[in-house]
């Protein structure tokens, strides 16, 4: 974390381009950190995998950032100290268990405390940076692991478009990765009307057009493959941006 704050904020728009589109990014679960004063109690390599954050968005924002000037606004602390992408009341916005591992140091933790802590100062920072940089279309980018650890079964979608209520964007989305011969996911593998966080609070109730994108991990798993998908998120936001406008 840069200065104790649970997010950091990445690239500037091209202001030497008036044409270009004001697209942002966010990523809620770009990171696997977490502060030394808050034991988990579970083994070190379980935060390289899902439980602790979206595997490969970070280099994908990271290039998105810096290689197509679309700033953005991404978390530095692992969903298991805090979820950033629940509302404070969810059950879960601390969990105690993930993908069937139990997480014994979330146990009677002070969820009140992280709140303060991260979650508070994330979305605030969050609210005001939007509001600074008046997007055109906001990008919520969060990857999906191939198949689900409960049941083993595969997941063929190599991108999905999750969205709640307002589905400009997605549907202009969905129609431009499935013409790069994508196999797109349409609220898949889980719903946006049940995950839809922080896109509800920042971009629904603002009116404020998103996509909701979802990469499936194994293909952001290399710096190529995140340049490639981060080339590929870029052309079709753009292309997104123009049909909005």
């Amino acid at each position: 974390m840069i200065d104790d704050l649970p997010y950091k904020h990445l690239g500037e728009y091209d202001a030497g381009n008036p044409h270009a589109a004001r697209i942002v990014c966010v990523a809620d679960h770009a990171s696997n950190f977490v502060p030394e004063d808050i034991p988990l109690g579970i083994p070190s390599k379980l935060l390289d995998k899902h439980i602790a954050l979206d595997v490969g968005i970070e280099g994908v924002v990271q290039r998105l950032a810096r290689r197509h000037a679309i700033p953005a606004h991404m978390a530095t602390v692992s969903r298991l100290v805090v979820d950033l992408h629940r509302e404070e009341d969810h059950p879960k916005v601390v969990p105690t268990e993930s993908d069937g591992h139990l997480i014994p140091g979330n146990i009677g933790a002070d969820i009140e405390m992280r709140l303060d802590r991260f979650h508070r100062p994330y979305h605030a920072a969050l609210a005001e940076w939007l509001e600074r940089q008046a997007p055109e279309l906001i990008l919520s980018l969060h990857s999906f692991t191939p198949e689900l650890a409960s049941t083993g079964e595969e997941r063929p979608w190599e991108v999905s478009l999750l969205y709640n209520k307002d589905d400009r964007a997605a549907r202009h989305a969905i129609r431009l990765f499935g013409e790069l011969g994508l196999n797109v996911g349409e609220n898949e593998p889980y719903s946006g009307s049940e995950l839809n966080a922080t896109m509800n609070r920042h971009a629904e109730a603002h009116a404020r057009p998103y996509c909701f994108i979802e990469i499936r991990q194994d293909l952001i798993a290399t710096r190529a493959e995140q340049a490639r998908w981060a080339a590929m998120i870029a052309d079709v936001a753009g292309r997104v941006a123009l049909a909005l406008s």
